[in-house]
Protein backbone atom coordinates (compact mmCIF):
# COMPACT_ATOMS: atom_id res chain seq x y z
CA UNK A 1 0.00 0.00 0.00
CA UNK A 2 1.50 3.30 -1.10
CA UNK A 3 0.53 6.36 0.90
CA UNK A 4 1.01 10.03 0.13
CA UNK A 5 0.96 12.25 3.23
CA UNK A 6 1.20 16.04 2.80
CA UNK A 7 0.96 19.11 5.03
CA UNK A 8 0.37 22.83 4.65
CA UNK A 9 0.88 25.57 7.22
CA UNK A 10 -1.97 28.06 7.46
CA UNK A 11 -1.48 31.79 7.98
CA UNK A 12 -2.19 31.36 11.72
CA UNK A 13 0.65 28.81 11.99
CA UNK A 14 -1.55 25.74 12.38
CA UNK A 15 -1.07 22.70 10.17
CA UNK A 16 -3.52 20.90 7.98
CA UNK A 17 -2.93 17.60 6.26
CA UNK A 18 -4.06 15.54 3.32
CA UNK A 19 -3.21 11.93 2.70
CA UNK A 20 -4.31 9.29 0.25
CA UNK A 21 -3.64 5.64 -0.39
CA UNK A 22 -4.73 2.78 -2.56
CA UNK A 23 -5.05 -0.71 -1.13
CA UNK A 24 -6.31 -3.92 -2.66
CA UNK A 25 -9.01 -6.05 -1.07
CA UNK A 26 -8.10 -9.38 0.53
CA UNK A 27 -8.95 -11.28 -2.67
CA UNK A 28 -6.26 -9.29 -4.51
CA UNK A 29 -8.47 -8.11 -7.37
CA UNK A 30 -9.97 -4.70 -6.89
CA UNK A 31 -9.30 -2.28 -4.08
CA UNK A 32 -10.19 1.07 -2.63
CA UNK A 33 -8.75 4.57 -2.97
CA UNK A 34 -8.96 6.62 0.23
CA UNK A 35 -8.48 10.33 0.91
CA UNK A 36 -8.12 11.50 4.51
CA UNK A 37 -7.77 15.20 5.41
CA UNK A 38 -8.20 17.72 8.19
CA UNK A 39 -6.54 19.94 10.75
CA UNK A 40 -3.57 18.35 12.48
CA UNK A 41 -4.63 17.22 15.94
CA UNK A 42 -8.33 16.87 15.12
CA UNK A 43 -10.34 13.90 13.86
CA UNK A 44 -10.07 13.86 10.07
CA UNK A 45 -12.62 13.50 7.30
CA UNK A 46 -12.34 10.46 5.06
CA UNK A 47 -13.69 9.76 1.58
CA UNK A 48 -13.18 6.56 -0.36
CA UNK A 49 -13.83 5.10 -3.77
CA UNK A 50 -14.59 1.38 -3.73
CA UNK A 51 -13.90 -1.29 -6.36
CA UNK A 52 -10.98 0.44 -8.04
CA UNK A 53 -8.49 -1.52 -10.12
CA UNK A 54 -4.74 -1.01 -9.62
CA UNK A 55 -4.24 1.15 -12.71
CA UNK A 56 -7.07 3.49 -11.70
CA UNK A 57 -5.77 3.57 -8.11
CA UNK A 58 -2.32 4.66 -9.31
CA UNK A 59 -3.89 7.29 -11.55
CA UNK A 60 -5.97 8.63 -8.65
CA UNK A 61 -2.84 8.79 -6.45
CA UNK A 62 -0.97 10.73 -9.14
CA UNK A 63 -3.88 13.17 -9.50
CA UNK A 64 -4.07 13.57 -5.73
CA UNK A 65 -0.35 14.32 -5.52
CA UNK A 66 -0.62 16.94 -8.29
CA UNK A 67 -3.63 18.62 -6.64
CA UNK A 68 -1.80 18.76 -3.31
CA UNK A 69 1.17 20.50 -4.92
CA UNK A 70 -1.14 23.00 -6.63
CA UNK A 71 -2.85 23.73 -3.29
CA UNK A 72 0.46 24.27 -1.45
CA UNK A 73 0.65 20.93 0.35
CA UNK A 74 3.98 19.09 0.51
CA UNK A 75 5.48 16.11 2.28
CA UNK A 76 7.33 17.06 5.45
CA UNK A 77 10.96 16.04 5.58
CA UNK A 78 11.87 14.06 8.66
CA UNK A 79 14.10 16.97 9.73
CA UNK A 80 11.00 19.18 9.98
CA UNK A 81 9.39 16.79 12.46
CA UNK A 82 9.91 15.69 16.05
CA UNK A 83 10.32 12.53 18.05
CA UNK A 84 7.87 11.80 20.83
CA UNK A 85 8.68 8.79 22.98
CA UNK A 86 5.98 7.09 25.02
CA UNK A 87 7.71 5.12 27.75
CA UNK A 88 6.43 2.47 30.13
CA UNK A 89 8.30 0.52 32.80
CA UNK A 90 8.61 -3.11 31.68
CA UNK A 91 10.56 -5.63 33.70
CA UNK A 92 10.96 -7.98 30.76
CA UNK A 93 10.11 -8.53 27.12
CA UNK A 94 7.99 -11.51 28.16
CA UNK A 95 4.21 -11.89 28.35
CA UNK A 96 3.18 -8.63 30.01
CA UNK A 97 5.76 -6.56 28.13
CA UNK A 98 4.75 -7.97 24.74
CA UNK A 99 1.03 -7.47 25.45
CA UNK A 100 1.70 -3.89 26.57
CA UNK A 101 3.78 -3.17 23.46
CA UNK A 102 1.27 -4.75 21.07
CA UNK A 103 -1.74 -3.07 22.67
CA UNK A 104 -0.10 0.35 22.89
CA UNK A 105 0.97 0.21 19.23
CA UNK A 106 -2.52 -0.95 18.17
CA UNK A 107 -4.09 1.92 20.10
CA UNK A 108 -1.67 4.70 19.14
CA UNK A 109 -1.19 3.95 15.43
CA UNK A 110 -4.75 4.71 14.24
CA UNK A 111 -5.40 7.37 16.88
CA UNK A 112 -2.45 9.43 15.66
CA UNK A 113 -2.95 8.67 11.96
CA UNK A 114 -6.59 9.80 11.82
CA UNK A 115 -5.50 13.13 13.29
CA UNK A 116 -2.48 13.76 11.05
CA UNK A 117 -0.19 13.45 14.06
CA UNK A 118 2.39 11.10 12.66
CA UNK A 119 3.40 7.49 12.77
CA UNK A 120 4.58 4.93 15.29
CA UNK A 121 8.09 4.19 14.04
CA UNK A 122 9.20 1.56 16.56
CA UNK A 123 8.42 -0.08 19.88
CA UNK A 124 11.54 -1.45 21.54
CA UNK A 125 12.55 -2.75 24.92
CA UNK A 126 15.48 -1.32 26.87
CA UNK A 127 16.49 -2.59 30.30
CA UNK A 128 13.37 -2.13 32.42
CA UNK A 129 11.56 0.03 29.82
CA UNK A 130 9.37 -0.08 26.75
CA UNK A 131 10.05 2.85 24.37
CA UNK A 132 7.50 3.63 21.66
CA UNK A 133 8.96 6.11 19.16
CA UNK A 134 6.59 8.35 17.26
CA UNK A 135 7.50 10.73 14.45
CA UNK A 136 5.18 13.75 14.52
CA UNK A 137 4.82 17.22 12.99
CA UNK A 138 3.29 18.68 16.18
CA UNK A 139 4.65 17.79 19.63
CA UNK A 140 1.99 19.50 21.74
CA UNK A 141 -0.94 17.96 19.86
CA UNK A 142 0.74 14.53 19.72
CA UNK A 143 1.39 14.49 23.49
CA UNK A 144 -2.24 15.43 24.13
CA UNK A 145 -3.53 12.78 21.70
CA UNK A 146 -1.29 10.07 23.16
CA UNK A 147 -2.54 10.80 26.67
CA UNK A 148 -6.15 10.67 25.46
CA UNK A 149 -5.65 7.40 23.55
CA UNK A 150 -3.93 5.74 26.51
CA UNK A 151 -6.59 6.89 28.97
CA UNK A 152 -9.53 6.02 26.68
CA UNK A 153 -8.22 2.50 26.06
CA UNK A 154 -7.61 1.62 29.71
CA UNK A 155 -3.84 1.36 29.45
CA UNK A 156 -2.04 2.28 32.67
CA UNK A 157 -1.94 6.07 32.43
CA UNK A 158 -0.20 6.47 35.80
CA UNK A 159 3.01 4.80 34.54
CA UNK A 160 3.17 6.58 31.18
CA UNK A 161 6.06 8.98 30.56
CA UNK A 162 6.29 11.13 27.43
CA UNK A 163 9.29 13.02 26.10
CA UNK A 164 10.02 14.94 22.90
CA UNK A 165 13.02 16.08 20.86
CA UNK A 166 13.73 17.51 17.42
CA UNK A 167 14.23 14.83 14.77
CA UNK A 168 17.95 15.43 14.37
CA UNK A 169 18.61 15.59 18.12
CA UNK A 170 17.02 12.52 19.73
CA UNK A 171 19.55 12.69 22.55
CA UNK A 172 17.87 15.94 23.69
CA UNK A 173 14.61 14.30 24.81
CA UNK A 174 12.76 16.46 27.33
CA UNK A 175 9.96 15.04 29.45
CA UNK A 176 6.51 16.43 28.59
CA UNK A 177 4.43 14.19 30.88
CA UNK A 178 4.12 13.94 33.81
CA UNK A 179 5.13 17.34 35.04
CA UNK A 180 7.34 18.55 36.60
CA UNK A 181 9.90 17.06 34.22
CA UNK A 182 12.52 14.60 35.44
CA UNK A 183 15.57 13.25 33.64
CA UNK A 184 14.48 11.04 30.72
CA UNK A 185 16.53 8.25 29.23
CA UNK A 186 15.86 5.63 26.58
CA UNK A 187 18.38 3.23 28.15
Amino acid sequence: MAIIRTYRRRDDGSLEFREAWYETYADGGLGQFVINHGSVGHQSTTKDVQDVDEETGESLLAGFELQCREDGFAELAAEEQFWVVAQYPAKSEGGYGQRLRDTAVQVLTPHLAWRGLGTVESAEFAPGKLNIRILTPDVKAAVSAIKTAIRDNNLDFSKLRLAAAPYGEPEKLKQKHPLPPKPFSLD
